[in-house]
């Protein structure tokens, strides 16, 4: 037998040694692929979820349009794209859609701004800011029949309202408020700010809060007051948040009024203060026109679809 000069370290030189035609083990590869059927496994029941009462129930929504049905319990009959005809020929839906208009067009542009600036002033921590806090939250713990209560109390033509107007003397500016057509949109409108603007400025003060504060004491030094930290610095670091916003509270507005409409104006006097989601829930469960009902609801997804993106594109950053 042959050594090599390896021997004296106790190695052999033979054919092969130190070499192997097998293949190297993978064990985190193998390790990944057993995660990944984990994480499909823990996923599936939420797809199904996801699948059976969202795409399930959008689904139904896009066939139902195509029916003339009187209810649950009512035959139906296919009759394809007639209630969109019929829809786009009711005067009823297009005073729905200019109210809809109208609300969304006021709500936004004014309820964003002044959540925004309510929240960087909260960020500031002035005197009683936890108090404050508390309060501007509070419309949004209470409930919308327990809010409807209170704001008919206060339009009502007793209400506090046009008692406080009596007082200032300013008798002639008294009014139905809620029963009057040049009025019960706007009140409508009032009570959707008054529910909205306080949540909105606590979400935007906790994402103010995690600028840092040698930002605004940067600008500060460099001689720029409030109005230009909030505007020049707060809104450009936290634009992609006030789209986010924007779009939150434009969906909540565009499907979510019914229920402030059914519950102070019933979409009245006439249809005054009818919107688009008052008038989904008018035609399906008052007037037993459920395919009218839901080929409303199948523009008012689209409206709601294109608003999103155009908001979206507005408030994107762009650095």
């Amino acid at each position: 037998m042959t050594t090599t000069p390896h021997a004296a370290h106790g190695f052999v030189d033979e054919p092969g040694a130190g070499t192997s035609d097998k293949p190297a083990t993978t064990p985190a590869g193998g390790r990944r692929t057993r995660r990944d059927k984990l994480l499909v496994l823990l996923a599936t029941p939420a797809v199904l979820w996801y699948a059976v009462f969202t795409i399930g129930p959008l689904g139904a929504v896009f066939y139902i349009a195509l029916l003339d049905w009187e209810g649950l319990l009512s035959p139906s009959t296919f009759v394809g794209l007639d209630n969109f005809t019929k829809i786009l020929h009711d005067p009823v839906f297009w005073t729905a859609a200019k109210n809809s208009l109208i609300q969304i067009g006021v709500v936004i542009p004014v309820m964003i701004p002044l959540a925004f600036m309510l929240g960087y002033y909260l960020t500031l921590e002035p005197r009683g800011h936890h108090l404050l806090r508390v309060i501007l939250f509070t419309p949004a713990l209470v409930s919308l029949s327990a809010k409807a209560m209170v704001f008919l109390a206060v339009f009502a033509p007793s209400g506090a309202l046009n008692g406080l107007l009596d007082l200032l003397h300013l008798d002639s500016l008294t009014r139905p408020w809620l029963a009057n057509e040049a009025t019960a949109l706007p009140s409508v409108i009032a009570v959707d700010l008054w529910s909205g603007i306080g949540f909105t400025a606590i979400l935007f003060s906790a994402r103010l809060s995690s600028i840092s504060r040698e930002v605004y004491e940067a600008a500060r030094i460099d001689g720029a007051g409030h109005w230009r930290r909030m505007w020049r610095i707060a809104f450009p670091m936290t634009e992609d948040y006030f789209g986010v916003l924007a779009m939150l509270q434009f969906l909540w507005v565009l499907f979510s009024s019914a229920g402030s409409v059914l519950l102070l104006t019933g979409g009245g006097p006439g249809n005054a203060s009818t919107t688009l989601s008052f008038l989904i829930y008018d035609k399906a469960f008052t007037q037993s026109e459920v395919g009218y009902s839901q080929a409303t609801g199948v523009l008012l997804f689209f409206v709601g679809v294109v608003g999103m993106a155009g908001i979206r594109s507005l408030f994107r950053q762009r650095y």
